[in-house]
């Protein structure tokens, strides 16, 4: 998810070792890229808040939250499979927001996945509300290390 008007599509996304293994979210001032286990069919749900939401905790494998400036009110959604232009566009005040990405183990999907691709099914569950001030990336439950294939 970006700031469709402020990134360049081709951007890494912030995308450091820490990043890959430990967050597993890349952060940019405008972007937030979440490493997902799968690059095929990916279940996700994005929900907006006017204020921060309870962290479900318990049912989540992995929870990391982390700041996201969207300065024209413009976020930009899409998969892993997605080709630049098929991305979802969801309009929000502009601003600061907080973005909490829950990986939630699941079934594979009734259809639309690969059997042949590897890595373990999850839901991912992205909450988003309005923040008046900035804070740090934080991983509220650490998943495991090797988590993808």
């Amino acid at each position: 998810m970006r700031s469709h008007a402020e990134d360049d599509l081709s951007a890494p996304a912030g995308w450091t070792e820490e990043a890959v293994y430990v967050h597993r979210i890349g952060v940019q001032p405008h972007s937030i890229a979440v490493g997902t286990a799968r690059s095929d069919l990916v279940d996700t749900t994005l929900l907006l808040y006017s204020t921060a939401p309870i962290a479900d905790l318990e049912e989540a494998d992995h929870v990391v939250e982390a700041d996201i400036e969207l300065p024209t009110g413009d976020l930009a959604v899409y998969g892993p499979a997605d080709d630049p232009g098929q991305e979802r566009h969801v309009t929000v005040a502009a601003g600061r927001y907080r973005v909490r990405v829950s990986y939630l183990p699941s079934a594979p999907p009734a259809s639309g996945h690969n059997d042949s691709e590897l890595g373990d099914h999850f839901r991912y569950r992205i909450d988003i509300w309005p923040t008046g001030s900035p804070s740090v990336l934080a991983v509220l439950k650490q998943g495991y290390r090797l988590w993808a294939g």
